[in-house]
């Protein structure tokens, strides 16, 4: 059974930096897409970062420029560098992967990130 496993959350104050890591197991072949998602206290989950297996990442506007999400195909692993952090970035982090276009995506078991004033 296919298992995303997250890592690097916690605690940071406005304007630091954390790194998310994400790594799969139990699959042999490379995702098509492997991604973070995050999800605010009282709100949706909504898309952070994605990364093709072939071609080049996708971010949400309100983290371009800050967040660089980065992938090693051969080992489905995936990190997600987050700089100049502010707390509307709080919230529980999510990795997300898919093995096929129609394929339901698999989702980790999310991370806490918390960015004080």
């Amino acid at each position: 059974q296919v298992q995303l496993v997250e890592s690097g959350g916690g605690l940071v104050q406005a304007g630091g930096s954390l790194r998310l890591s994400c790594a799969a197991s139990a699959i042999t072949s490379s995702f098509i897409y492997m991604g973070w998602y995050r999800q605010a206290p009282g709100g949706q989950r909504e898309l952070v970062a994605t990364f093709p297996r072939q071609g080049n990442p996708n971010y949400s506007a309100s983290v371009k420029g800050r967040f660089t999400i980065f992938r090693k195909n051969a080992e489905n692993t995936v990190w997600l560098q987050m700089n100049n952090l502010n707390p509307e970035d709080t919230g529980v982090y999510y990795c997300n992967a898919r093995s096929g276009h129609v394929s339901a995506p698999y989702w980790g078991q999310g991370t806490q990130v918390t960015v004080s004033e």
